[in-house]
């Protein structure tokens, strides 16, 4: 059964599952499809081609789906899809792809806090955190479990790493690895993501090997290239494997 205000505009051509909460003043396109258990509180605009998964709260005056304002569009279908579980804070403002057929994607379990900006053709991945005032140029990717603090401001196409924390006001204008904590204005990236990954439950012996590979990467006085051979050689792990993997696919560089 859903609960639609009777203040709420929804297209007939919208598709909404079962349980869904439409409150005061909400405004739902025609190309919209809303997932089982979402709610939408009040003053909340869904446009364009956009799906909304199943169990999303989505704050006042929030606007998910509505046309990218990257001046090259030229019409189409881009697309925008939220994950399931995932909840938008107010104000919070996620824009459409821009090319016909692309997509805007946000992941499950994602919190996206007041006032913060994913712009078109980003990609989040799962149980990413972004705090308030935080914006998110167009094609950047935030890989699982990643936190950008609030008020910060991350460049076009960078790469934001697994289990990576971008701190307060921070200025991000290349690759971030996974692990890692970047901070400051202009930002460095002075030491591993502690706290982070002990929160999510990794081992003392990997949290080691991690500090290791900063060490390497950030102390040591070598280039990416010779960083990235001793870690090769001196270190082992699915968390290392992937360091490397993310820092030999960077095209940007990686932050240091």
């Amino acid at each position: 059964m859903r609960r639609i205000h009777p203040s709420a505009v929804v297209d007939p051509a919208a598709e909404l599952g079962d349980e869904v909460e439409v409150g005061p003043f909400c405004v739902i396109g025609p190309h919209v499809r809303i997932g089982d258990g979402t709610r939408l509180i009040a003053h909340v605009v869904v446009d364009g081609y956009t799906t909304l998964g199943r169990g999303c709260t989505i704050y006042p005056f929030a606007a998910v789906g509505t046309r990218t304002q990257d001046l090259k569009y030229r019409g189409g279908a881009p697309r925008a899809e939220i994950g399931d579980g995932t909840t938008i804070r107010e104000y919070v403002t996620v824009s459409s792809a821009t090319a016909d057929g692309d997509v805007t994607r946000v992941g499950a379990r994602c919190l996206l806090m007041a006032c913060c900006h994913v712009a078109h053709d980003c990609v989040l991945g799962d149980d990413v955190i972004i705090a308030n005032c935080a914006g998110l140029s167009g094609h950047v990717v935030v890989e699982d479990q990643a936190v950008i603090g609030g008020l910060a401001g991350i460049h076009q196409f960078v790469r934001i790493g697994t289990v990576a924390m971008i701190g307060g006001l921070a200025k991000i204008t290349q690759d971030v690895p996974p692990y890692m904590l970047a901070d400051g204005h202009p930002a460095t990236v002075p030491t591993i993501n502690r706290v982070g990954l002990e929160r999510r439950g990794f081992s003392p012996a990997t949290i080691e090997q991690l500090k290791r590979a900063h060490r390497l990467i950030y102390r040591e006085g070598l280039n990416v290239h010779q960083a990235l051979e001793r870690i090769r050689a001196e270190l082992s792990g699915p968390e290392i494997a992937r360091l490397v993997e993310f820092i030999e696919q960077s095209k940007r560089g990686i932050l240091r």
